[in-house]
């Protein structure tokens, strides 16, 4: 077995109808398992069609690992240098800064398989596309368990979410987060900001709080959060806050996936079962469960009706985030 400083002959892939070349594939990235660079790349080809429908035309930020898991994780959104002219991009304003940046964007599996070659082991991409980066088109629900909250209590916390979407006529599409949490995904018209978005989130938020409040918090500020709760991350909805994609391997020694499930596997899911030694399998088996979610549109109109009546009635943003849209 190579060690993470073993060095070995690049080699070619033919990903679709491009050439990728894989420098020192038999480097080890994932230490409990033994997985090589090599592995990673033929996960993803693995699971090509979903992988790219997550990402496909998104500002997408890259988490690197240049010397395996071992060394730094490098948080990087500019395309790294070197890339063949295959490879898209799409550029980003940071107001904070007054900045710009190239961000990869994913067209092609390719493209996802290149990133490897660049010790990327993450993608965290954003949720609106290139046509309109400041108008998002995904909700993202994060159940984000604190320290103290088991699983059960993610697994409960996403029937009610499920519950309330039903209710909504929104169509959920829920995955592992690849950690201890779960994620749901609402594809939505594009014709609101962040910040609008960020406000629908938290009034859905609020509600599954009111529904499950032995269960789930929406205190902004970790140190005031119960921690057996769950907390119902509506920021990630913010203008340029990410998280893994569908599909997309987590920088763990065992290798986890962010996976798409169904809803009648919630109640029994084991998170730690979906590595890139198993997903290929399932994948081929299952196909991609997100494939629809572009077909079932939603209009957040309700949520801001359910914001404006909080905001009414008292409730005040809880902050912690500073957005420049």
């Amino acid at each position: 077995m190579a060690t993470s400083k073993s060095k070995s002959p690049a080699i070619e892939l033919e990903v679709g109808d491009r050439t990728v070349r894989i420098s020192n594939p038999d480097r080890v990235y994932f230490p409990a398992t033994g997985a090589t660079k090599l592995d990673l790349a033929n996960y993803y080809i693995s699971v090509g069609d979903g992988i790219v429908r997550a990402l496909r035309e998104r500002p997408c930020m890259l988490h690197r690992f240049p010397d395996g898991l071992a060394g730094e994780k490098v948080h990087q959104k500019r395309l790294p240098h070197g890339a063949p002219d295959w490879v898209q991009t799409v550029r980003v304003h940071f107001p904070r800064y007054n900045r710009n940046a190239d961000e990869l964007c994913v067209t092609h599996i390719a493209d996802v398989v290149w990133a490897v070659q660049m010790s990327t082991v993450e993608f965290h991409p954003w949720n609106s596309r290139r046509a309109d980066v400041e108008r998002p088109d995904e909700w993202r629900i994060d159940l984000d368990p604190m320290p103290d909250c088991g699983f059960d209590r993610v697994q409960r916390v996403a029937g009610v979410a499920h519950e309330v979407l039903d209710e909504l006529g929104a169509v959920g599409w829920p995955k592992t987060s690849g950690g201890k949490g779960m994620h749901i995904y609402v594809r939505i018209r594009p014709d609101w900001s962040f910040g609008d978005v960020r406000r629908a989130a938290l009034a859905f938020a609020r509600e599954v709080e009111r529904r499950a409040p032995d269960d789930v918090t929406t205190t902004w500020w970790r140190k005031d959060r119960d921690p057996a709760k769950l907390f119902v991350d509506y920021n990630q909805n913010a203008r340029d806050h990410t998280i893994a994609s569908a599909y997309s391997v987590r920088g763990v020694p065992d290798a986890t996936v962010s996976t798409p499930i169904a809803w009648d596997e919630v109640d029994d899911v084991n998170p730690h079962d979906f590595t890139i030694a198993t997903v290929p399998a399932r994948f081929a088996e299952l196909g991609d469960l997100h494939a629809g979610i572009d077909d079932a549109v939603f209009s957040i109109e309700p949520l801001l009706e359910w914001a404006e009546r909080d905001e009414h009635d008292g409730a005040a943003d809880p902050g912690g985030t500073d957005l420049d849209d």
